[in-house]
């Protein structure tokens, strides 16, 4: 059973940075894609930045130059850098993780604020 665990939310200041973790428990967390949403309140969550199993990121066009997307396979986790936060960027980010033939797997998300 994989289970997801996001930590690293805050409240910062517009200009700021974060830096979430994903913390993957079960097996075989080098085979998923992992990935980054986000939803903030009254709207539809939307995709942030995806990785693949060789490392390969994508992301949201609007966020790439601020926002990337890793993962450390020895220490099972993924993590999302988040610089030069804007207020827009309040949302409640959640993580995911996808193989193949499996169903998809959400964590429980982490609450971010950006606000002066």
């Amino acid at each position: 059973q994989v289970q997801l665990v996001e930590s690293g939310g805050g409240l910062v200041q517009p200009g700021g940075s974060l830096r979430l973790s994903c913390a993957f428990s079960g097996s075989n967390f080098s085979r998923y894609v992992m990935g980054w949403y986000r939803q903030a309140p009254g709207k539809q969550r939307e995709m942030v930045a995806t990785i693949t199993t060789g490392g390969t990121a994508s992301y949201t066009d609007s966020l790439k130059d601020r926002f990337t997307i890793s993962r450390d396979n020895a220490k099972n986790t993924v993590y999302l850098q988040m610089n030069s936060l804007k207020p827009d960027d309040t949302a409640t980010y959640f993580c995911r993780g996808d193989r193949p033939g499996r169903i998809g797997t959400w964590g429980q998300g982490t609450q971010v604020t950006v606000s002066s």
